[in-house]
């Protein structure tokens, strides 16, 4: 009888143990997306709080939302009365109020808003339980087996849990899946009604090569953190969990890094060449460009930046004896190509804001393409001159975003 009951015991606290979610641990991960090689490890495969890492799978869910017409970006979503009541960080959205599409996913990446995240799981699921099952068997089916989400923010959830390992596949995901939107996740701040918000990844404007993707806190979780670095052309996906404040996480997360390039052979970053100095002589001259073949290979409908047909040599006009007059400001730069107007919009809304240096007076197009297979948006920046053009363009493809310089009369 005692024997049986000492089994007992002892099945029921292995049961336990093992039903029992997992505590806030230190784990670790540095992956080579082109090769699959991991370069960095420790504890990849312990199940913890992914805190708010869990926006990068509603981002994902809101991505696919879009790509199927589900969602449109410049869709008004309410706000019902449990997304105005979550807590912080929130943006304060008032219950019955609306708020764009748009407006949900830039406050996801860059506020971390967990009042816009719920608003997004009822836009997509009805309610947030049914969005978290959802989130769950979609995760399972990009590979994250280890991985089970109870909640859209994750805000704390003793079921809500993941891995270094399965984070790191979701990054990979969404730069594979929607690469027109992927550039998001490098805005540094982002404004909804006059208020501006600073983005919670430090790496954007400390570890040169970052371009995403999302940090997470809570008390139980620690200090969370998956990082995408490209330098010479070498993609690494950094991720870690645990940290135990955001300083010594982020200095972290640096280490491993670099670490991890030393080992691929990247041990030194180009910097971005200084903008040229100004040749009033070569800025005012009269520019023409030779006539387009006639025939035109179709542009992919996707983020392909190819110009239709080979652009012809630009051929400078000048004169010692013409007089000196402002630059010429009819150039400009392409940063994508769309099957819709929404993601070609935000391409060049998000290139806009990153061109710090050369965007006085740059302004936003958006132009539209008649096809035999439906229209095609080409999402472009106009008033440029073409040493700012060109210099867009580095700025730019050092930030990892698509980026040609696009010559007077094309557009």
């Amino acid at each position: 009888m005692k024997l049986g009951l000492k089994l007992i015991t002892t099945a029921l606290l292995t049961l336990f143990v093992l039903m029992a979610p997992a505590q806030a641990k230190y784990a670790s991960l540095v992956l080579d997306v082109d090769t699959g090689e991991i370069l960095y490890s420790r504890n990849a495969d312990t199940r913890n709080y992914p805190a708010s890492l869990t926006k990068m799978m509603t981002l994902y869910m809101a991505f696919e939302a879009l790509e199927k017409g589900k969602l449109k970006m410049k869709q008004k979503l309410p706000v019902s009365r449990r997304a105005a009541g979550m807590a912080p960080s929130k943006l304060g959205l008032k219950y019955r109020s609306t708020i764009t599409t748009k407006d949900v996913i830039m406050a996801l990446v860059t506020k971390s808003a967990n009042d816009a995240a719920v608003v997004m799981a009822e836009a997509i699921g009805g309610k947030e339980t049914t969005f978290a099952r959802m989130m769950t068997k979609r995760a399972h089916q990009l590979g994250m087996k280890r991985t089970t989400f109870r909640n859209a923010s994750g805000l704390p959830n003793r079921g809500q849990l993941s891995t270094a390992r399965d984070m790191a596949t979701l990054a990979i995901a969404l730069k594979r899946d929607f690469p027109q939107y992927y550039g998001l996740f490098s805005t540094k701040s982002y404004t909804y009604k006059k208020r501006s918000y600073r983005n919670h990844n430090k790496l954007l404007a400390s570890y040169q090569g970052t371009d995403g993707v999302k940090t997470g806190y809570t008390n139980a979780s620690g200090f969370n953190l998956v990082a995408s670095v490209v330098r010479n052309n070498r993609r690494l996906i950094g991720v870690v969990f645990g940290g135990k404040t955001g300083r010594s996480r982020d200095r972290h997360m640096k280490e491993i890094l670099d670490k991890s390039f030393k080992r691929v052979g990247v041990t030194r970053v180009a910097k971005l060449p200084a903008i040229p100095k100004r040749n009033p002589l070569r800025d005012s001259v009269m520019v023409k460009a030779t006539p387009l073949p006639k025939s035109r290979p179709t542009l992919a409908a996707s983020n392909n930046t190819n110009l239709p047909g080979q652009i012809a040599a630009v051929q400078p006009i000048a004169s010692v004896n013409q007089p000196i007059s402002a630059p010429i400001t009819d150039w400009g730069i392409q940063v994508g190509a769309f099957k819709k107007y929404e993601p070609a919009k935000m391409a060049a809304d998000q290139a806009l804001a990153q061109i710090t240096s050369h965007n006085q007076g740059t302004e936003v197009h958006i132009q539209q393409v008649a096809k035999a297979e439906g229209s095609l948006y080409r999402a472009r920046l106009k008033g440029l001159n073409e040493v700012a053009a060109r210099n867009a363009c580095r700025e730019l493809k050092e930030q990892r975003m698509s980026c040609v310089a696009v010559p007077p009369g094309l557009f």
